[in-house]
């Protein structure tokens, strides 16, 4: 059976948007609201990050949403719990996105197993070592047909590219700087001279871009270069300061794509 990622590429390859939002935020109960409404609005894949308490890679607001949604009680147990028959009613790719600590407490093998079981597609472990995912874990996600979507930035050499691009299936996470996420100015001259490079590879794998990207500017900007972008900090304060989900998500994916709504 084909991944719901790799179809998603099949059938449509450019504009695509990529929603991050923290499990278990703002309120431990909000995930599968959020991951619903996000779908309705049209968002074209999700990931749903596992809360971690050292998120290295993240800036501060997205590190807040980790720290209060540990503090609301959310564990890889409770998020699989929630997700458990999220298939029933979401069609859309959905990804996990966290640190390998968690999953390696949890057991590797049976977090991909899990995963599975409940209709997760992809992982992003910003922190797995290309390597050891090749030499210990790679024969695990095949077989549970789990896709491991690795990251690239500007320091990235072409010769790690390649090698990356020859490995996945998928996309590829371009991240736009090495910043962390929610940086403001994230997509400038540099970036774009950056985001050239890449598209000039050819790289027989889609690319999503993500850090930096807020609203319909930058989306935009991004998505001359690569199939789509990754918003995460901007949902983020959206869902902070929320007094009603649905009808914010909605309004906030509108105006990220573009879309008037009401």
């Amino acid at each position: 059976m084909s991944n719901r990622i790799v179809r998603l590429f099949a059938e449509k390859n450019k504009n695509l948007l990529n929603v991050y939002f923290t499990a278990g935020y703002p309120k431990l109960g909000d995930t599968v609201t959020i991951l619903q409404a996000l779908e309705e609005a049209g968002a074209d894949l999700v990931e749903i990050g596992m809360p971690y308490s050292d998120p290295v890679a993240d800036g501060p607001v997205i590190q807040q949403s980790n720290d209060q949604a540990l503090e609301n009680g959310m564990s890889l147990r409770i998020l699989f719990n929630q997700l458990e028959n999220i298939r029933a009613t979401v069609k859309l790719p959905v990804l996990l996105m966290g640190y390998l600590n968690p999953v390696v407490q949890y057991g590797v093998e049976n977090f991909v197993k899990k995963c599975s079981e409940t209709g997760i597609d992809g992982v992003i472990l910003p922190d797995l070592p290309l390597q050891e995912y090749l030499d210990d874990y790679h024969e695990i996600f095949r077989k549970h047909n789990l896709l491991n979507i690795f990251l690239i930035t500007p320091q990235t050499s072409e010769a790690r590219i390649r090698q990356i691009d020859s490995v996945s299936e998928g996309f590829i996470y371009m991240v736009s700087s090495a910043s962390v996420t929610g940086s403001s100015g994230a997509i400038g001259s540099t970036q774009e001279d950056y985001f050239r490079r890449i598209e000039a590879m050819q790289l027989q794998n889609p690319t999503l871009i993500g850090f930096g990207i807020s609203g319909n500017a930058s989306f935009a900007r991004a998505c001359r270069y690569a199939n789509g972008a990754i918003i995460g900090s901007a949902f983020i304060r959206v869902l902070q300061h929320s007094s009603d989900l649905r009808p914010d998500i909605h309004r906030f994916v509108g105006g990220v794509k573009g879309i008037t709504t009401k």
